[in-house]
């Protein structure tokens, strides 16, 4: 009898970990602190906590989880639909935006296929990539930003993905409105532009790039955003994508049933409704913003 294990995919070998910001109950165990007394930035968790609405939704299902979620979460669709003023069907919900990505991997990458990304992305990019045994085209930064005319440059004629956060996770810089213009105008039919707008709802002028899927503008777009940081529900795993009814569908196929259980519909159902809470959330983050840049510029940083 052989002691080996079966051959793995050849691509698992060479794959990289993501490594995730640590709990803070483990770093206060190391260093031999109270948990209130540690601060993690690593994350971008929501310091206010979750919507208080969200919370109380989340308690009132706790006693129906003999029962499987809604397959389809229709009234979480509909919610969100009248939300961003899209059409249910144009929205697909995934265990964090992670599973957005991973859905795009199954439905558009494989060996022999390209994908562009900026330098400094975010760290899940390349390792989907490389998951699915695709070619990633890194194309270097410009001041820690992405260099838009450099990516759509780096588009071949086997290029099939290009993944833009904006703002970027980790290094925060925001491409212009010009620059976002140029890259969905550019950028050719056979190229899915994945548009990762985890932290939109902190800007006060966003590209409104919602508005060519809304109206059916750029079929090649899939808009990905999250219920984890403004709403403080990073716990959930939930996050959505926008595209095309057509891309929705196909990344439909893939979805695996029940992904978006009862406790994280409720939630998410809840926070939608809780402008306050969102408002509060803007308005901390402003502060701390301002915060951060005046005490750098004081230390000539």
């Amino acid at each position: 009898m052989s002691n080996s294990t079966p051959p793995l995919n050849p691509q698992i070998s060479s794959l990289p970990v993501y490594v995730p910001g640590r709990p803070l109950d483990e770093v206060a165990r190391e260093y031999g602190l109270a948990v209130e007394q540690v601060i993690k930035l690593a994350s971008n968790e929501n310091p206010l906590g979750p919507s208080p609405k969200a919370v109380a939704a989340m308690q009132q299902v706790i006693q129906s989880l003999h029962l499987y979620p809604d397959g389809s979460a229709f009234h979480l669709k509909k919610h969100l639909g009248a939300t961003l003023d899209v059409d249910p069907r144009q929205i697909i919900l995934g265990n964090g935006s992670n599973e957005i990505i991973e859905f795009v991997g199954h439905a558009y990458l494989a060996p022999g296929v390209d994908v562009v990304v900026s330098q400094h992305c975010f760290a899940v990019y390349p390792i989907v990539t490389a998951l699915f045994g695709a070619n990633l085209i890194t194309v270097p930064a410009r001041g820690f930003a992405a260099d838009i005319p450099a990516m759509i440059r780096a588009i071949t004629p086997r290029t099939r993905v290009l993944f833009l956060a904006n703002p970027n996770n980790p290094t925060g810089t925001l491409s212009s409105h010009g620059e976002i213009a140029q890259l969905l105008s550019e950028v050719p039919p056979h190229v899915l532009i994945v548009m990762d707008e985890a932290y939109v709802e902190f800007l006060e002028d966003p590209a409104n790039c919602l508005a060519l899927v809304r109206e059916g503008n750029q079929p090649n777009l899939l808009i990905m955003r999250t219920f984890s940081k403004i709403f403080g529900l990073a716990g959930l795993r939930l996050g959505y994508g926008l595209a095309s009814p057509e891309i929705i569908a196909a990344l439909e196929r893939i979805r695996q049933p029940f992904n978006i259980n009862s406790i994280a519909q409720a939630g998410a159902i809840a926070a939608l409704g809780d402008t306050d809470h969102m408002a509060r959330t803007r308005a901390n983050n402003r502060l701390g913003l301002d915060y951060l840049q005046n005490a750098l510029a004081q230390l000539k940083l």
